[in-house]
């Protein structure tokens, strides 16, 4: 028989946090990691973008062979499934998490972050912080809208590997030392507000990039309660990093076969 888990009831109260995601593996483990510190956490889950609306905005902006290029490497990524999945298994194994979503949380669904439903939600809800985990950008507007501090858990080590498949490009970038992950603010920018907490990770031999985004959220899950903590307390201290700003797309087919092949780096 299967065991419900529930959240702690004995955590003192407090204001209530919200975390908004397209939903998935990496999002959950964050919502169990605050359930089990904040007894108010509430999920609000957005419409995945579809393929389709993605390839077209990269197209619009990297040109459509760097967006079929990308898709490819999304679609190789998804044929390899069974492999991610015994690794992602193991890394849960490791560190003793459950994947399942607490069957006691409030869980709104809406068509996307940006959305008025979204802003209404968040008037009613009077969050005293949001987390965002896997969403498409908030818009200046809705940021501007929003009611409290927005954090938003990026893997990668920000300003060098903002964006995506930040951990990938740290390797491919022969800059293992910086595979981590960030929380910070959110701005108007992609993964440009001010730096919250870092963590440093290590993938092992048998990652690659369908499990490098769990390696790094598993890795990131003590100080993001942290940061979520000081902005329930007030005490957000946001900094800025030192190194190159960088922003990163996923890899092409073409690029991501050649490094795996040549470099192991997959």
């Amino acid at each position: 028989m299967t065991e419900i888990a529930t959240r702690p009831s004995t955590a003192p109260i407090m204001a209530p946090i919200v975390v908004m995601t397209a939903g998935g593996l990496n999002p959950t483990l964050v919502v169990r990691a605050l359930c089990a510190r904040f007894p108010d956490v509430r999920v609000l889950i957005e419409q995945s973008e579809s393929k389709a609306e993605i390839t077209r905005r990269r197209a619009r902006r990297l040109g459509w062979s760097a967006a079929i290029g990308q898709l490819g490497t999304m679609v190789a990524a998804r044929l390899l499934r069974n492999l991610a999945n015994k690794r992602i298994a193991q890394i849960l194994t490791d560190h003793n998490l459950d994947g399942g979503m607490l069957a006691d949380i409030p869980v709104h669904r809406v068509a996307s972050i940006n959305d008025s439903e979204t802003r209404a939600l968040v008037e009613q809800i009077r969050p005293a912080v949001i987390l965002l985990v896997s969403t498409r950008l908030m818009a200046p507007g809705q940021l501007t809208a929003m009611p409290c501090p927005v954090l938003n858990l990026h893997a990668g080590l920000n300003p060098t590997y903002r964006g995506q498949m930040g951990g990938y490009w740290s390797l491919r970038d022969n800059d293992a030392e910086n595979f981590g992950a960030t929380v910070h603010l959110v701005d108007a920018g992609t993964d440009t507000g001010g730096t919250l907490y870092q963590v440093h990770a290590k993938p092992e031999p048998g990652d690659f990039i369908s499990t490098y985004p769990l390696v790094l959220t598993v890795a990131a899950l003590d100080v993001t309660c942290r940061a979520v903590g000081d902005a329930l307390e007030g005490t957000l201290k946001p900094y800025t990093p030192q190194g190159p700003s960088v922003l990163h797309f996923p890899p092409t087919l073409w690029s991501w076969i050649f490094h795996g092949i040549s470099r192991r780096i997959w």
